[in-house]
C-alpha cells in the first residue's frame, strides 16, 4: 500500500540526485518487437532483406512471413524481435500480385531469369482466347512445382538439384487461387499480358504463367512479378529498402495491431499467473475465435485459446515493468 508508494518516491529522488545523465550511446535502447511492411527492390533475396532490418535496427532477431523471388519487388513482410515468435499466427493470406507474361517463350526456370527452353510464334494468340482460358486456373488448382525453387526433395531443396543440371519428378501441390485478372494484353508474335492473382500461400506465379501459356498450345514465362499486398498489408503502405534506415524504427507495427484476433484486457494478478503458464478464467463477452490476444498495460502478454471457461496461453511474452516488480 502507502508504505511502497514512499520508497518508490524516495529512490527516484535519490537517484536523480546521485548520478550524472549518461551519453545517449550509453543508454540501452529497448529492443526493437514488431512488424514491417517493406517494399523489397528487385536484385535482393528476402534474406538479404531480413540481414538488412537486423543492421538497420541493431537486433539479431528478425525473420520475413514468405518469401518472394530475388527478381520480384513489392510486400515482404518482416517481424522483429518478440514478433517473430507470432509469425506464425499473423493473417498473410490472400496474397496479391500483378505479374507481366510473354507467350511464345519457355525458360527452365518459367522466368525471365532462366535459360530458353523452347520458342513459337504465338501471334495468333488473342485477348480473348486468353481472357476465355483464365477461369480454370481459379479454385482449388494442382501445381508442379518449378524445378527453381525451394520446395525439397529427398532432404534438398529443387533449385539446388537444379543447378547441378538435375531434374526430378515433382508431386503436384494443391494451392487456391481466388482470382485471375486480365488487366492489359499487347498482341504481337511475342504477345504480353498483365494478369492480376489473388492467391493462397505456396502458389508458384511464374508455374501458373507457364500453365496458362500450356492452356493456350503456346510456351510463356513470366516476365516481372510485383507482389501488392500480403493479408492486410498492401504495397501503398509499404516502406521503400531505401528508407529503411532512417524510418525502419517508426514503421514498426506492434504485433497484436496486426493478428486476426479478439483482444482481451487482463489484471496484473491474471498477468502474472499467464507468466508462470497458467490458464486464467475467461470473462464473458468475448466472441468465439482460434486465437485470442491478451493485453496487460497495453503490451502483448500471450497468445490464448479458449477452452471451456478458460484462456489457455501456448505462447506467452515478458511483462511489461513494473508488472513483474515486487
Amino acid at each position: 500500500g502507502g508504505r511502497g508508494m514512499r520508497d518508490e518516491k524516495e529512490w527516484g529522488e535519490r537517484d536523480e540526485r546521485a548520478a550524472p545523465i549518461p551519453p545517449s550511446s550509453l543508454i540501452p535502447r529497448p529492443s526493437p518487437d514488431g512488424v514491417l511492411n517493406l517494399d523489397k527492390p528487385a536484385g535482393m533475396t528476402s534474406h538479404d532483406v531480413v540481414a538488412r532490418v537486423r543492421r538497420a535496427l541493431g537486433t539479431k532477431r528478425a525473420g520475413h512471413a514468405g518469401t518472394l523471388d530475388p527478381d520480384a519487388t513489392g510486400v515482404l513482410v518482416v517481424a522483429v524481435g518478440q514478433a517473430t515468435r507470432l509469425l506464425p499466427y499473423l493473417p498473410l493470406e490472400p496474397k496479391e500480385y500483378v505479374a507481366r507474361l510473354v507467350l511464345g517463350v519457355a525458360t527452365n526456370t518459367e522466368d525471365a531469369g532462366g535459360a530458353v527452353l523452347a520458342e513459337a510464334d504465338a501471334a495468333h494468340v488473342t485477348e480473348d482466347a486468353l481472357r476465355n482460358v483464365l477461369p480454370r486456373f481459379v479454385g482449388e488448382i494442382d501445381q508442379v512445382p518449378p524445378m527453381v525453387s525451394a520446395v525439397h526433395h529427398e532432404g534438398r531443396r529443387l533449385y539446388e538439384l537444379a543447378r547441378e543440371g538435375v531434374t526430378v519428378g515433382r508431386a503436384p501441390r494443391r494451392v487456391r487461387i481466388h482470382s485471375v485478372d486480365l488487366s492489359d494484353f499487347t498482341p504481337g508474335a511475342r504477345p504480353e499480358a498483365t494478369v492480376r492473382v489473388a492467391c493462397g500461400g505456396g502458389t508458384y506465379i511464374r508455374t501458373l504463367c507457364a500453365d496458362i501459356g500450356a492452356a493456350l498450345g503456346v510456351p510463356a514465362h513470366m516476365k516481372t512479378l510485383v507482389r501488392e499486398a500480403v493479408g492486410p498489408f498492401r504495397r501503398r503502405g509499404a516502406l521503400p529498402l531505401d528508407r529503411l534506415a532512417d524510418e525502419g524504427a517508426a514503421h514498426l507495427r506492434p504485433a497484436e495491431s496486426v493478428l486476426d484476433a479478439p483482444a482481451v484486457v487482463v489484471s496484473d494478478a491474471d498477468s502474472e499467473r499467464l507468466g508462470n503458464g497458467q490458464s486464467i478464467s475467461a470473462t464473458g463477452g468475448v466472441g468465439a475465435s482460434d486465437l485470442y490476444a491478451l493485453l496487460h498495460r497495453g503490451c502483448l502478454r500471450a497468445l490464448a485459446r479458449r477452452e471451456g471457461g478458460a484462456f489457455v496461453p501456448f505462447r506467452v511474452f515478458p511483462a511489461v515493468a513494473p508488472c513483474d516488480a515486487p
